[in-house]
């Protein structure tokens, strides 16, 4: 506050200087330095702001101070229609007015959702596309991996709806969905700390609404944003009802090596399969082998022939054989 009012007293005194009183005698040299130093005393307290205040408090405050400025100029015209020698107290009343109106609007700049300006104004004029992240994909935890790496950027909007929900499982009583719910929490925090993004928490409700799923879908689209999820039913809810959706474990299987048949590789077959014979081995994403006549390598590293991939909804299943036994059998064949 203090800073605030020597910043103020300063503006008047270069205004006087700029403006020339009369009866004010100044060396050149002298005004020169004076300048100066009300120019970096200036840059001095714009930067302490700047680096104190977030993205929505600064907005809000340069809105405050053209509106002080517009309002302190248009009751000044009576004045200058008057007579030019009002120039300085001109000058001092569209000062104090743009002092005023920024210093009241960065008090109360925290009242302020900036996400709720997304229903006013086009979202391409503030930011780029927003995205709605919901329960799933903060308590997976990979979308803050995104976010830090720089894959995702613009603003990132959590739903007060999706909050009070990770609450509800960080509080249950059953110490595996707290686990869940303490994991989403901490990656809250570490989007909220992502220097590459935008964090707002949206205000917003449909009280009509009591389907948690339906209600996160309707406020992306009336934030026009792009709805971020894992959950499959949820994506088919959007796509039915024509809202932007992101699936992280689509794109998680899209960022898979590719695995094609005929490729050997060599595989640790940890357990046995479902049906007779077979052996079970995972690359090193976590994808599933089902090994034909490989029940027998179990707790072995082997060759592993590839003879067929599928890719269903949920991710790809791929099939194959060991190399020693289709060697074989061709061997025999031949004979």
């Amino acid at each position: 506050m203090i800073l605030l009012i020597l910043l103020y007293i300063t503006t008047l005194f270069l205004g006087a200087l700029t403006i020339g009183l009369e009866g004010i005698e100044i060396y050149p040299f002298l005004k020169s330095i004076l300048l100066v130093a009300g120019t970096l005393f200036f840059t001095f307290f714009i930067y302490l702001n700047i680096k104190k205040s977030n993205f929505t408090e600064l907005l809000i405050t340069f809105i405050g101070i053209f509106l002080g400025v517009f309002t302190g100029f248009l009751l000044s015209i009576p004045l200058l229609m008057l007579s030019a020698e009002f120039k300085f107290f001109v000058f001092c009343l569209i000062t104090s007015f743009a002092y005023a109106c920024g210093f009241l609007a960065l008090k109360k700049s925290h009242r302020v959702n900036l996400t709720e300006l997304l229903t006013i104004f086009k979202r391409e004029s503030l930011w780029e596309e927003p995205k709605v992240l919901d329960t799933n994909v903060l308590i997976d935890g990979r979308i803050a991996d995104l976010i830090e790496l720089g894959f995702i950027k613009g603003t990132i909007l959590v739903p007060r709806v999706v909050l009070q929900e990770i609450q509800y499982i960080a509080d249950s009583p059953d110490p595996l969905r707290r686990a869940k719910g303490k994991r989403a929490l901490d990656t809250l925090q570490r989007i909220e700390r992502a220097e590459k993004v935008r964090f707002e928490i949206v205000e917003k409700d449909i009280p009509e609404i009591k389907e948690v799923d339906i209600k996160l879908v309707e406020l992306t689209r009336g934030l026009k944003g792009t709805l971020i999820t894992n959950d499959l039913n949820l994506v088919k809810i959007a796509q039915l009802r024509g809202v932007p959706v992101l699936n992280i474990n689509e794109l998680a299987s899209s960022m898979r090596s590719p695995v094609l048949p005929g490729e050997v590789l060599n595989l640790f077959v940890v357990k046995e399969g479902k049906e007779h014979d077979q052996g079970v081995a995972y690359l090193d994403d976590g994808t599933m082998i089902v090994i034909e006549g490989g029940r027998k390598y179990i707790g072995k590293t082997i060759e592993v022939t590839i003879h067929s991939v599928l890719q269903t909804g949920t991710g790809r299943m791929i099939f194959g054989r060991p190399k020693h036994d289709e060697d074989e059998k061709q061997i025999l064949e031949g004979e």
